[in-house]
């Protein structure tokens, strides 16, 4: 117990001070985190083996694992907030067809070349294991993507199709994996199966969904018997913890598998909450003050969970990097040519493609489940933790390019500017009062 508390401390120091290191080069502070997260990992400061000055063993990373289910939790509640029916009539068409079409041109992109790498390499990759890349590249990382968007307070049209598009990603995504996958797995063992393929995923998202509705509904009663935010802020807190732990059951019943995506159950958590609750709009944004450190936490464990290890093989990096040039041309082009056909305008159509491209979380998820493939899951895995070691360090800083130059990242007024510059003088004032 006392190794873990440290170990969390560790990882938001180590996360807030590179953002202070890294601050002249105007990265986002989701980057600096998981540059923290690499340095006092297994692969940099681990190695010197002194407890508490960094995360020793990949084993030690994971016992923090909870750390980021609860987190992803909290920022599937906080993208469920973006489910507001007045908002969806405005965008709600546009976000689903975008949504859809980007992710099946990931696919389309990456399963064509690997495919073909798979003819021309003589079997180094299969047939199997390429489709089932390609299904992986569905997934975009919602954590990154929201975490860019809050720090530098975007907002526009482009933003209002983004976290909608990002939410809709995990539930086209566990449907293409589960196919893809399924028809994987047949390759390899030579047996098809209709219930894993098609049953299982469909009533994961169904249940899930279900599940989710039910909680927000309940926690909108439920915060009809207090009159004070605070005890309101609570409440939604203790509900998105036990949200949380009820989509991480699972139950078999004959050859059906029962479970939940906890992404999904809780977006539509903060979905249901968000549009029956009056007072959600505040309550929300008391939930995001709360959550600051954990998010910070999160992607330093993150960062520390990414394997330096598979540069060392030049095959994976190689296949590594066909799959992120064309998992990237797929979701960009998907995007244009989708945003194009509903109305969308030049600059939306420009620039939301690239905001679409970190993946971490569920792309993780989804290769732990290829490890079922034996030897072949191996690398299914290093492939896909040399793309998301990219993807994390190089995303968030592609993401706020793009809100930028759409003109949805404001630069800092001169009020605001004044008022930091005399906070800092009254700092180093103080300072040198303190010395004499």
């Amino acid at each position: 117990m006392v190794y873990v508390l440290l170990s969390m401390s560790v990882a938001i120091l180590a996360g807030l001070l590179m953002t202070r290191v890294l601050k002249p080069l105007k990265l986002p502070s989701v980057t600096a985190y998981l540059v923290a997260g690499v340095l006092i990992g297994p692969y940099c400061l681990g190695r010197v083996d002194i407890t508490g000055l960094g995360f020793t063993t990949m084993e030690s990373v994971e016992d923090l694992g909870l750390v980021s289910d609860v987190a992803l939790g909290f920022i599937a509640f906080a993208i469920g907030n973006e489910f507001r029916l007045s908002q969806l009539k405005k965008t709600g068409r546009q976000a689903a067809v975008i949504g859809v079409v980007q992710a099946l041109t990931a696919t389309l992109f990456v399963d064509v070349a690997l495919l073909t790498v798979s003819v021309l390499s003589g079997g180094k990759l299969t047939a199997a294991q390429a489709i089932t890349l390609g299904a992986i590249a569905t997934a975009t990382a919602p954590a990154a993507t929201l975490m860019v968007v809050r720090q530098y307070k975007a907002k526009g049209p482009l933003v209002d199709l983004l976290l909608p598009i990002v939410a809709l990603d995990d539930a086209v995504g566990l449907v293409v994996f589960a196919v893809s996958f399924g028809v994987a797995r047949a390759m390899v063992s030579g047996s098809f199966d209709l219930v894993s393929i098609l049953v299982n995923p469909l009533l994961e998202i169904i249940l899930s969904l279900a599940l989710g509705a039910l909680m927000g509904w309940l926690l909108t009663q439920l915060e009809k018997l207090f009159n004070s935010n605070t005890n309101r802020l609570n409440m939604s807190i203790a509900f998105v913890f036990l949200t949380t732990a009820l989509s991480m059951l699972e139950f078999t019943v004959g050859p059906v598998t029962i479970g939940f995506s906890s992404l999904l159950v809780c977006m539509m958590l903060g979905t249901v909450f968000c549009n029956l609750c009056p007072l959600s709009e505040e309550i929300m944004k008391k939930t995001d003050s709360w959550t600051s450190p954990l998010f910070a936490a999160f992607f330093v464990i993150s960062g520390a969970q990414l394997e330096l290890g598979v540069f060392r093989n030049g095959l994976i990096v190689l296949i590594g990097l066909i799959y992120i040039l064309t998992r990237s041309a797929g979701k960009y082009i998907g995007t244009y040519l989708s945003s194009k056909a509903v109305g969308c305008n030049e600059t939306i159509s420009r620039y939301l493609g690239i905001t679409l491209l970190p993946q971490a979380g569920v792309a993780l998820g989804m290769c732990v489940t290829a490890q079922q493939l034996g030897e072949q899951g191996d690398l299914i895995r290093n492939i896909t933790l040399f793309a998301i070691l990219i993807y994390e360090l190089v995303g968030p800083m592609l993401t706020k390019m793009s809100l930028k130059k759409a003109g949805e990242i404001q630069p800092m007024s001169d009020e605001v500017k004044n008022r930091r510059q005399i906070n800092l003088e009254k700092v180093k004032n103080n300072g040198k009062g303190s010395i004499r």
